[in-house]
């Protein structure tokens, strides 16, 4: 994994909280779906209208810039500038996800649709198993609520995700020797899936994805570690048996399937007990804060009663 570098954001292009505050009460659904074409030739995000939702953090949000510039999305390149760099030209419309598996209903939704859900806005901590942080005040649907929609039997006991390939749009992609095998794909317990804080993200600060961050659509589940947020998702699968997940079957002694946020369990190569907050104490600055157990969503704790929380890295 890359090494951490806090991100070089010139103070002219921080849009301050207030703003984007008064701003988001002007913003609207309509224009969202107008703008979507337009936002996959130029990788500007569109406007986006959502309902305050409950969850929320008495904390600095990371300025936009930090939270479009510095990502991590080897489709587009390892560097963390390189998402933003390179992602122009990817188009994230027409979009269809397609949801199957050992479902009653299996579908597939375009874009529009999945915008038309209860969209709501919600603050989460993210943090990076490399050991920086950001709040991001994201936009997007449960996704139980999608789940619903198809009806998963029985004998479903896991969520499998699946992000798309596109080599002509996506450089990092291309080439003889790849950083990773493709598609990138992920997965959560079922439990995990249904839980209230797990999202499908269609936007962030009142907006449409951004390319660089998982346009048009990407999973955000805050108490684990960030790689499992999968992004710009075309497959949900409803599995019997555990999924294989990049991570994991790249290095499966550093980054383990469950990756809940534990500041007790160290990474292999770093310890995980503290981490960097993205633009805290200036614009150029980071602050060191301690982390906290399942980056301090204690209310998915019950999902793993019973479990050696550190022999399930």
């Amino acid at each position: 994994m890359p090494a951490y570098r806090p991100p070089h954001i010139p103070s002219t292009d921080i849009t301050p909280r207030d703003i984007y505050l008064s701003r988001r009460n002007f913003l609207g659904t309509a224009a969202g779906f107008a703008a979507l074409g337009l936002a996959g030739q130029d990788a500007m995000a569109a406007p986006l209208s959502a309902a305050p939702g409950a969850y929320k953090l008495d904390e600095k949000l990371t300025p936009l810039d930090a939270v479009t510039s510095y990502n991590n999305f080897y489709e587009f390149g390892t560097g963390k500038t390189d998402p933003k760099e390179n992602a122009g030209d990817f188009k994230p419309t027409p979009w269809t996800v397609k949801v199957d598996g050992l479902v009653g209903k299996p579908q597939e939704f375009n874009i529009e649709d999945l915008l038309k859900y209860q969209l709501e806005e919600r603050t989460y901590r993210m943090r990076c198993v490399e050991g920086w942080s950001m709040a991001i005040p994201w936009i997007g649907f449960p996704l139980s609520a999608l789940l619903d929609k198809v009806e998963p039997l029985g004998s479903a006991k896991f969520v499998s995700f699946e992000t798309v390939v596109r080599p002509e749009e996506m450089p990092g992609q291309r080439g003889l020797f790849q950083p990773l095998d493709w598609p990138y794909v992920e997965g959560l317990r079922l439990d995990e899936a249904r839980h209230p804080l797990t999202i499908l993200a269609v936007g962030l600060y009142g907006e449409t994805l951004p390319n660089q961050n998982g346009a048009p659509i990407r999973l955000v589940v805050p108490w684990k570690y960030g790689f499992k947020g999968i992004k710009s998702i075309v497959r949900i699968s409803l599995v019997e048996k555990q999924p294989e997940t990049t991570w994991k079957n790249s290095n499966a002694r550093e980054y383990g399937f469950f990756s809940n946020v534990n500041p007790n369990v160290d990474h292999p190569r770093w310890s995980q007990a503290h981490e960097q907050r993205i633009g805290e104490g200036g614009v150029f600055s980071t602050q060191n804060r301690p982390t906290l157990m399942f980056n301090g969503y204690e209310e998915v704790a019950s999902l793993y009663t019973g479990m050696d929380l550190k022999a399930n890295y």
